[in-house]
């Protein structure tokens, strides 16, 4: 009998082992590591100490304080970014980063943080136009897993355009400068901004207009998140709402442009 009463305690402790859900334990986010390829002024680039800043910085580390966390910034190549967010190397991509849908698929966005177009530049009195009959025959620098490279490849190179891909934004302007490109496809607020206004970009200006595709260039950047963080993306998406709603998005803004980046 006791043998018994032994078996049956034991089943049914195996039994309610089984059924009884298990209690998931809530990250607490005291820290938050930021991946950031800081090539990219003025939303992230290095400073002349060697230091992190731009617009994009400014915005992570006034979220990082409202969320009373500690922000930590790790660069990594922007090819890269969405694997090493899936391996935990960081828990978040603020990187202008564009929240397109193929994207999309792959990890969740924080709510808006600007939206700014793309654009082709070019020697000034080139008659280059970003089309893929002005691009045949061109090439044409971007960098490599960027919504740029992605428009590049899906509707100038099949039509004889030679697009290059490089590690960084530096590394296009190089190439660009050396002759080896025709052209250079990226922001248009980081082409001017970090390009076309400086000494290195006097000989240069946009070719055409604006591109438009939501389908391959999103709607606006956002921070990338892995799906699976709803608490981070919670937190995130209120703190960005308190910035804009208290006029602290315009403070920063005011700081690299003299127009509005958030968009439409």
């Amino acid at each position: 009998m006791k043998k018994l009463l032994a078996a049956l305690t034991v089943a049914l402790i195996a039994s309610v082992s089984v059924v009884a859900p298990t209690v998931a334990q809530a990250k607490d986010w005291t820290t938050i590591r930021f991946g950031v390829d800081a090539s990219y002024p003025p939303f992230e680039s290095k400073g002349s100490d060697g230091k992190l800043v731009g617009f994009d910085i400014d915005l992570g580390n006034e979220i990082c304080k409202r969320l009373n966390a500690k922000c930590v910034w790790v660069e990594n190549d922007f090819d890269g970014m969405i694997p090493a967010l899936k391996a935990k190397k960081f828990d978040g991509v603020l990187s202008s980063m564009s929240m397109t849908p193929a994207r999309a698929e792959q990890i969740a966005f924080s709510s808006k943080l600007f939206n700014t177009p793309t654009r082709l530049v070019a020697k000034k009195g080139s008659t280059i136009q970003p089309t893929p009959a002005g691009m045949a025959g061109k090439t044409v620098g971007v960098e490599q897993g960027t919504i740029q490279e992605t428009y590049a490849k899906t509707y100038w190179e099949p039509k004889g355009a030679k697009v290059v891909s490089y590690q960084n934004q530096d590394q296009v302007y190089a190439d660009l400068l050396s002759g080896r490109l025709d052209a250079s496809l990226q922001d248009a607020v980081e082409a001017e901004i970090g390009f076309l206004k400086t000494p290195r970009g006097a000989g240069f200006a946009f070719a055409g207009n604006d591109i438009v595709d939501e389908k391959v260039l999103g709607n606006g950047a956002g921070i990338g998140l892995r799906k699976e963080d709803t608490d981070l993306k919670a937190k995130i998406d209120k703190a960005i709402a308190d910035i804009i709603k208290d006029g602290t998005y315009k403070k920063l803004e005011k700081k690299y442009f003299d127009f509005d980046v958030y968009g439409s």
